[in-house]
């Protein structure tokens, strides 16, 4: 090595650290708010500052140990501050370690350039600061695109495998040539051993970045198919409640002509053949035909509310369905369906019979049309960019249908929202009328 260049110092290497942390709690839903989370951060920086101190006064043969207590200190930070579990915890370890290293290098190596040696002073303590802050407020507006909070992408064994591999891989890599030079990947000049460390921390960072974009548009694409089928499967189940109401309709009008026939008839053994007739049209028939002004709607209230009859569960139905007229079926259909199917699902988990409610509201306010959908809950619920944050492990696999009922309503220019209002949950959708 014909010019030698001290080491990154260690508080930068803690700042660099840290502050890579932030950028993943930035990104993340918080495990604390408010106070806590102020001193959590806190703390967090002075452990890490601690670390890297105490690694430096352990003999060479022992840095290895002082980095995983760094590695472990991140870990146990960034589980504290964000609301995720350990695995994904270590995934994001795993990102900002590299991180970390990266812009610790990158700075550095700027300094000794500008600088022209290894004394920091006050100019170069402003600056290793201001290109770290530079740099980790670039990572947070890229990362925070792969990390939208409505989405919770699991990370599984392989995942995390595969994460902890491309760490480990890029920090054994870059700091090869301040272990050896006596290797066919190794810096023997100072500048070019930055130069390799920086560049090699950067690839590891974008492979971890394509890593987690993969993943994400993976995720994505079974979600749209998943929303696909769903809707095909609602659309399908609107054409055979379509079919069974017409069906009832031609009934209905049959039957009225056997009442006119049976009231008519004088001889009694025609008068029993003709309510042996009306048995036979009256079996099987389950409700009364609705009609709301829209046999879209007529139909979907129909079918749900036999459905929800089913399980014990009573739907009270106020409904104007010509406010609705400028709306495509499917898109009726994806409302109602979704809303019902949701307040069915949540309903029929009430263990108080009586409070196994629905309330169904359409008209019209102003010039906008208004549809609520009402169920008794009774509890608490977070929300996620509007949306309920599910507790079920195959995240993956649910919420689909508010998904669907907002893509309708944004369609039509509307909104949906959400609320819980003295034990109930509140669906509504506001959407304005053409021409109104």
């Amino acid at each position: 090595m014909t010019d030698a260049i001290a080491d990154i110092p260690r508080w930068v290497t803690a700042f660099a650290e840290w502050s890579a942390c932030l950028v993943y709690v930035a990104v993340m839903r918080k495990r604390v708010r408010g106070m806590p989370l102020a001193a959590t951060i806190v703390a967090g920086f002075v452990l890490l500052w601690g670390i890297q101190e105490f690694a430096g006064t352990l003999p060479i043969g022992l840095w290895t140990f002082g980095m995983l207590l760094a590695v472990g200190a991140m870990l146990l930070f960034l589980w504290l501050t964000t609301d995720v579990k350990l695995r994904e915890a270590g995934d994001l370890t795993a990102r900002a370690f590299v991180l970390a290293e990266f812009s610790a290098s990158f700075a550095w190596q700027l300094h000794y350039f500008f600088r022209g040696s290894n004394d920091t002073g006050e100019v170069g303590v402003v600056l290793l600061v201001f290109v770290v802050g530079c740099l980790f407020a670039i990572a947070y507006l890229i990362e925070r695109r792969q990390f939208p909070r409505d989405i919770v992408l699991a990370v599984d064994n392989k995942a995390l495998a595969s994460a902890l591999g491309i760490a480990t891989a890029t920090f054994l890599v870059s700091n090869l040539s301040f272990i050896t030079t006596n290797t066919p990947f190794s810096g023997r000049v100072g500048p070019e051993l930055l130069y390799i460390r920086t560049l090699v921390d950067l690839c590891g960072f974008v492979v971890l970045y394509a890593q987690r974009a993969q993943r994400l548009e993976l995720y994505r694409a079974v979600e749209l198919q998943s929303m696909n089928t769903l809707l095909h499967t609602q659309h399908e189940q609107y054409l055979a409640s379509r079919a069974a109401t017409e069906e009832v309709n031609r009934r209905h009008h049959d039957l009225k002509q056997y009442v006119q026939a049976l009231r008519a008839e004088t001889d009694e053994g025609a008068r029993g053949e003709l309510a042996d007739q009306l048995e036979h049209e009256i079996r099987g028939l389950s409700g009364v035909p609705l009609d709301t002004g829209n046999t879209v709607v007529d139909t979907m209230l129909t079918s749900k509310t036999s459905q929800a009859a089913s399980q014990g569960i009573t739907i009270t139905a106020v409904v104007d369905g010509s406010v609705v007229e400028f709306m495509d079926v499917i898109d009726i259909v994806t409302v109602f369906g979704n809303a019902l199917d949701n307040a069915i699902e949540a309903t029929r988990k009430v263990p108080e019979a009586d409070k196994r409610l629905i309330r169904v509201a359409v008209y019209r306010e102003g010039s906008f049309a208004m549809l609520r959908f009402e169920n008794w809950f009774g509890g608490s619920i977070a929300l996620v960019d509007g949306l309920p944050q599910t507790t079920k492990d195959e995240a993956h696999h649910h919420g689909y249908g508010l998904k669907n009922i907002r893509q309708a309503a944004y369609k039509y220019d509307g909104t949906m929202t959400v609320r819980l209002e003295d034990g109930w949950f509140v669906l509504r959708v506001l959407l304005p009328i053409p021409g109104a």
